[in-house]
């Protein structure tokens, strides 16, 4: 009996493990099977999500997603990039529009329960600012009572300002405009005497004003944003490879490798370098990729250094310090686990 007994508890457990690895890979496999990965991004922040002058995709969300689908397809272009609000976001995903949200969107208990998400590692620490016409000559926040302010409606952004209005004992009228683009041309054309939003997306809008040196971002930060990707819950598997495709770019300039030494890396004698690069098997096959997915997204992507700088940077138009986003070595809050 007790021979029988270990034999049905060993069934049990392994057709549990069968069940869950098929419920697991469900996005994986569609995913696959259309040969591309479907991204819901801003479409209009620059340096986050935006296309260029000549219709090119570039950007800090931009290139997470690029990100996955090097580690997916060993190919960062096998990628489909869906605009959406922040009304649009997260039904998008939901639905099955998209296979995951690369849009600037802060982590949230409601959103990881109420809305059915699955948030990953932070890709961007942020927290909500104000920006303002230098010709107001305001110099804080706490200046602002009785403002008009441009605000998105269904955000964070949208009750971190009440709150601060009303815990400041401030009057407010929000101008509730829906999509980025117009919210901001609303803002510059004098419509509304504030634009809220997070600080990142404050210094995007103002590197595209037509002339961002007339307006000033003051210095009161009034929220926490964690930004992060997204995806639905129920798929454990579609979740790691999301999660561990940001993980990867910050592990990578943990350990020093970037998309220019990366080959020659592959012949590195240090063990965690060999694991990470796949040199070692074992990391891909537990994420039912290649073992050289994170090789392939440093190397068509860069790490999480060269991804910063290339877009949301100190040399690039908005001119962002790393200052949280820095690595937890250098004082931030960028910290990968051990990839074994």
């Amino acid at each position: 009996m007790r021979k029988i007994g270990m034999a049905v508890s060993a069934l049990c457990v392994s057709l549990l493990l069968v069940c869950g690895m098929a419920f697991a890979g469900e996005t994986l496999d569609a995913v696959r099977a259309k040969g591309f990965v479907q991204v819901g991004v801003n479409g209009s922040v620059f340096g986050f999500g935006a296309p260029d002058k000549s219709g090119v995709w570039r950007g800090l969300d931009v290139d997470t997603g690029r990100a996955i689908a090097a580690a997916v397809f060993g190919d960062a272009s096998k990628i489909k990039f869906t605009p959406l609000t922040a009304v649009q976001r997260f039904t998008a995903l939901q639905s099955g529009e998209i296979d995951v949200l690369c849009r600037n969107a802060t982590r949230t208990l409601g959103r990881e329960t109420k809305l059915g998400l699955n948030f990953v590692t932070v890709n961007y620490y942020d927290g909500q600012g104000f920006m303002v016409p230098k010709s107001l000559g305001v110099k804080s926040a706490k200046e602002l009572d009785g403002a008009t302010v441009c605000v998105l409606p269904g955000t964070t952004t949208e009750m971190n300002a009440a709150d601060f209005f009303r815990t400041n004992g401030m009057k407010w009228k929000p101008v509730v405009i829906e999509n980025t683009a117009e919210l901001a041309k609303t803002f510059f054309a004098g419509r509304c005497d504030v634009l809220t939003s997070d600080a990142s997306q404050l210094a995007g809008t103002r590197a595209v004003a037509p002339n961002p040196k007339d307006y000033v971002i003051l210095p009161e930060r009034i929220s926490k944003e964690p930004l992060a990707p997204c995806v639905r819950h129920g798929d454990d598997q579609w979740r790691d490879i999301v999660d561990f495709s940001v993980l990867a770019m910050i592990a990578a300039e943990e350990l020093g490798i970037t998309s220019k030494n990366v080959d020659s890396l592959l012949k590195s004698k240090d063990p965690k370098v060999q694991r990470f690069l796949g040199v070692t098997p074992g990391n891909g096959a537990a994420l039912g990729l290649d073992e050289k997915w994170a090789y392939n997204i440093i190397k068509q992507v860069g790490n999480y250094g060269e991804v910063f700088e290339r877009n949301v940077g100190v040399n690039t138009p908005l001119g962002l310090e790393r200052g949280l986003n820095a690595l937890w070595t250098q004082g931030g809050l960028m910290y990968a686990p051990p990839f074994k």
